[in-house]
């Protein structure tokens, strides 16, 4: 993920997602994810401007743990935001930089 600060940007989803930063340099910092998957951020100078062609979808086990991941994303810095998605079920939010993510119903 492109960032204007990837210290901050991961930090946000390491503790987001409850997982460790598995690296950290000048310009990269990398969040594992899972099964040797990590999310990588990394410095770029020119500001997002635009909605997110692709983005991340956060499932929940129950309605309960949709409005507990979303509180805790709230805490950590998160913001809701109207991406033109209407009356859905989920919940549209932007992490610190802007990058928006859904926090879906239990599927």
């Amino acid at each position: 993920m492109d960032s204007a600060d990837p210290v901050v940007l991961a930090r946000f989803w390491s503790a987001l997602l409850d997982k460790p930063i598995t690296g950290e340099g000048v310009d990269e910092v990398d969040v594992a994810f899972s099964d040797g998957q990590e999310l990588v951020f990394v410095a770029v100078s020119d500001p997002k401007v635009v909605k997110n062609r692709v983005h991340l979808d956060l499932a929940s086990a129950s309605t309960e743990d949709q409005a507990a991941i979303v509180a805790r994303a709230v805490e950590l810095g998160a913001k809701p935001v109207d991406i033109g998605q209407g009356d859905v079920p989920w919940v549209v939010l932007a992490d610190p930089e802007g990058n928006e993510f859904c926090v879906l119903t239990p599927r």
